[in-house]
């Protein structure tokens, strides 16, 4: 899947390297993730390079709003006859093309879903119940010693109410609204909280 040019997706580091980051950074990460993983899922699930698949791109490419340019974006070049011809399964594309046809159907799905955020909102939420993160402490190998914490550990929290704010942020590339809801959700850890403003890593939904 690619997702390259739709604004401020990917901008954080969806397959990122671990390192110690602010929670801001590791939290908009998190939610790349999280989003990336609901953009595949909600998919098409057979490969481009089948019969059914291609097809299933070439009709949701043809019959969405922003499809020809997503088809043009990803270097078709090709003759409308030769699009009716794909999409109707009579003629099939070089390697090259279904490639493209690939990237331009995951590139118009994340930005139909990054467009209408709400599916993402209503996944995080669940009905008022929240979603289960985990919090991996900085990797104190990196840390002078005499500044090392000790007993530094995973913590995992369900945090509700944040969603709607937090999906926002990311869409718009909003650091500063996505640190104040990582200080709400370390405010939680009480006398720990100072010690993950900076972390190593953040999952959603793990």
């Amino acid at each position: 899947m690619s997702t390259d040019g739709w604004k401020n997706f990917g901008t954080y580091g969806a397959h990122h390297d671990p390192g110690n980051v602010h929670g801001k950074i590791a939290l908009a990460r998190a939610l790349e993730d999280a989003l990336e993983r609901m953009i595949i899922d909600g998919g098409i699930k057979s490969p481009v390079s089948t019969r059914r698949g291609l097809r299933a791109r070439m009709r949701y490419l043809t019959t969405t709003k922003g499809g020809p340019q997503a088809l043009a974006d990803a270097g078709i070049t090709a003759t409308p006859a030769t699009i009716r011809a794909w999409t109707r399964g009579t003629q099939r594309p070089r390697p090259a093309n279904l490639e493209a046809i690939d990237t331009a159907y995951w590139n118009l799905r994340a930005h139909n879903v990054l467009a209408n955020p709400g599916a993402f909102k209503q996944h995080l939420n669940r009905d008022g119940r929240g979603t289960r993160i985990e919090i991996h402490p900085i990797n104190q190998a990196v840390v002078d010693q005499p500044r090392r914490r000790a007993n530094l550990r995973i913590q995992h929290r369900q945090v509700r109410y944040i969603w709607d704010d937090a999906v926002d942020a990311l869409v718009a590339g909003d650091l500063d609204t996505l640190e104040d809801l990582w200080d709400d959700v370390i405010a939680e850890l009480d006398s720990d909280w100072g010690a993950y403003t900076y972390v190593s890593y953040i999952g959603i939904g793990a």
